[in-house]
């Protein structure tokens, strides 16, 4: 994904309704106001209702926060920066990704907006609940906080400045937006970068 000039002020414009413009803008604390209640509630349902016991949830829920880091790069790398050829290909990957591409200091973008997140969040569930059964809503819980985790790590990157034990994630992820989108595919993570070759190197900091 490439643009000849990366604007580091100023935010896309995605739609020209009004209405559809808005839904495609969110805050990090609207995201965190859906699903932290959610993950709560699963998890006591799960465990009270369904008497899953506590250590079954527990290690559930880690293996759903891994499923998510993969599923974060896999996502990232495979679909959002697709090489589209058709106008329509083109025009989804940039609603899904290029304008962040574009305006990767636009704040409004770094979630994902309410409706499509609960749309999918709702498939998701279903597809994991017909393997899992019951067992799916303390997975399912772990991949949502993962998200959550991917989410606000996408902000703090965008908004802050790195921590020290952090500046790893801030370093990749800046690497990919300004000098190599080929690499860098994790945000929350370098674990998949690590397993599948694409972390940065030293010698892109320079490059170009």
């Amino acid at each position: 994904m490439h643009f000849d000039k990366i604007k580091n002020k100023g935010q896309g414009r995605i739609f020209k309704n009004a209405y559809m413009e808005m839904m495609t803008k969110t805050h990090p604390i609207v995201i965190y106001s859906l699903y932290f209640p959610a993950i709560t509630a699963l998890m006591y349902y799960s465990f009270v209702y369904k008497a899953i016991p506590f250590g079954t949830e527990a290690g559930l829920f880690v293996l759903g926060l891994l499923l998510w880091s993969l599923f974060e790069y896999i996502v990232h790398r495979f679909l959002f920066h697709i090489i589209a050829e058709s106008p329509r290909a083109k025009r989804f990957v940039y609603i899904m990704h290029g304008v962040h591409h574009e305006y990767p200091r636009d704040k409004e973008r770094l979630f994902m907006p309410p409706i499509p997140s609960l749309l999918i969040s709702c498939l998701i569930l279903f597809i994991m609940y017909q393997l899992m059964q019951w067992h799916a809503l303390p997975f399912f819980s772990g991949f949502v906080f993962g998200y959550l985790l991917y989410g606000t790590m996408h902000f703090a990157i965008h908004a802050y400045s790195p921590p020290r034990l952090l500046k790893a994630l801030w370093r990749n992820h800046h690497l990919h937006h300004y000098k190599t989108p080929e690499k860098g595919f994790g945000v929350s993570s370098v674990l998949w970068d690590i397993i599948f070759q694409t972390v940065p190197k030293k010698e892109d900091e320079t490059a170009g």
